[in-house]
C-alpha cells in the first residue's frame, strides 16, 4: 500500500484552522456562553452547522475575516431572536487567537519541520494568525493569508499564491476541509492529504471541481434553520479513493490528479500523517 514519501516533496502547505487548530471546539467554546447569557439553548452541532452554512456567504462580500466572524454572530442572533452587543461581536472576532491546537499538532509539526519547509495557507487576517502562530511552535517558511491575497479558499488564487511562495518546490497540501482545500487543490493537480478530524465547521461538499477550480457544494440551510445531516462527501476512513482497505491504510496513490476532490491520501490525525511520511 502506498504512503506519501518524504523524498517526493520539498514543501508541506497546511490549512490552519480545523487542521492544526481545533476550530470546532473554539467556535463552540466561545459561542455557547454568549447564547446562554441570552437564554438561547442550542446543541453544539447546530452552531457548527450554522457556521459552515453562513461563513462562505459572508466571505463572498470580501470583508476581513474578523468582520466575517462578527457577521456570523450577528446572523446567529437574528436566527435565535437576540441582538449581540458590540462587545460580544468584537470578542468573537478576536477569539481566533485563543483557539487551541489539536493535541497532536505541535509535536507533529516539530517533526515535519526538521525535514520540510512548512507553509500556511489560511482564510484569516494577518493579525489573527500572528496570535495563533505563537501556539504552533515552528517558524513557517511562508504564510499565505486571505488578507494578503484578497480572496478566501476555495478560490484558486489562494493556491496560486501558495505555489508562487514555494518557488518551484514540490508541494503537498495538508488540510481537513474538503470544500475549502482538497477540492480546489486537487483541481490544480496538487497532491493532497486529508486529515479527517472528528468534527468541524466547514461546508459539506460533493467535491466536483468546476472549470475554475472552485467546488460545487451542497448543505444549504434548512427552512427551520436546524442542522442538516450531511457531511463532507469524501473518502471512507483510511482510504485514498473511497474504497476501504482491510486494515484502514491508504490505497495506492493516484497517477493523475484526483477527481471529485478525492484526496491523494487520508489520515485520521496529523501525527499519523507525520509517522507515514517520515517513515524510513
Amino acid at each position: 500500500m502506498s504512503t506519501p514519501a518524504a523524498q517526493d516533496y520539498d514543501v508541506l502547505t497546511f490549512d490552519c484552522y480545523g487542521t492544526l487548530i481545533d476550530w470546532g471546539s473554539g467556535i463552540v467554546r466561545h459561542l455557547q456562553p454568549v447564547l446562554l447569557e441570552r437564554d438561547a439553548h442550542v446543541i453544539d452541532e447546530f452552531l457548527l452547522e450554522f457556521f459552515a452554512e453562513t461563513e462562505p456567504v459572508v466571505q463572498a462580500d470580501g470583508v476581513s475575516y474578523a468582520d466575517v466572524l462578527r457577521e456570523i454572530l450577528r446572523r446567529l442572533g437574528e436566527r435565535l431572536a437576540f441582538s449581540p452587543s458590540d462587545e460580544a461581536l468584537d470578542a468573537f472576532a478576536s477569539s481566533v487567537g485563543d483557539w487551541e491546537p489539536f493535541p497532536d499538532t505541535v509535536e507533529a509539526l516539530a517533526r515535519l519541520d526538521e525535514r520540510f519547509d512548512l507553509v500556511i495557507v489560511s482564510n484569516v487576517d494577518n493579525a489573527l494568525f500572528e496570535r495563533t502562530a505563537a501556539k504552533l511552535g515552528v517558524d513557517f517558511k511562508h504564510v499565505v493569508t486571505a488578507e494578503d491575497v484578497g480572496a478566501y479558499k476555495p478560490d484558486r488564487r489562494m493556491f496560486d499564491a501558495a505555489l508562487a511562495s514555494v518557488d518551484g518546490g514540490r508541494m503537498l497540501h495538508v488540510a481537513q476541509s474538503v470544500y475549502h482545500d482538497i477540492v480546489p487543490a486537487s483541481a490544480l493537480g496538487l497532491d493532497t492529504v486529508w486529515i479527517r478530524r472528528e468534527h468541524d465547521a466547514t461546508r459539506p461538499v460533493e467535491g466536483t471541481p468546476t472549470s475554475a477550480g472552485t467546488p460545487t457544494a451542497e448543505g444549504t440551510p434548512t427552512s427551520a434553520g436546524t442542522p442538516t445531516a450531511k457531511h463532507d462527501a469524501a473518502p471512507a476512513k483510511g482510504t485514498a479513493d473511497g474504497t476501504p482497505t482491510a486494515d484502514g491504510t491508504p490505497t495506492a496513490k493516484h497517477a493523475a490528479a484526483p477527481a471529485k476532490g478525492t484526496p491523494t491520501w487520508t489520515f485520521q490525525s496529523l501525527g499519523q500523517f507525520a509517522d507515514a511520511i517520515l517513515a524510513p
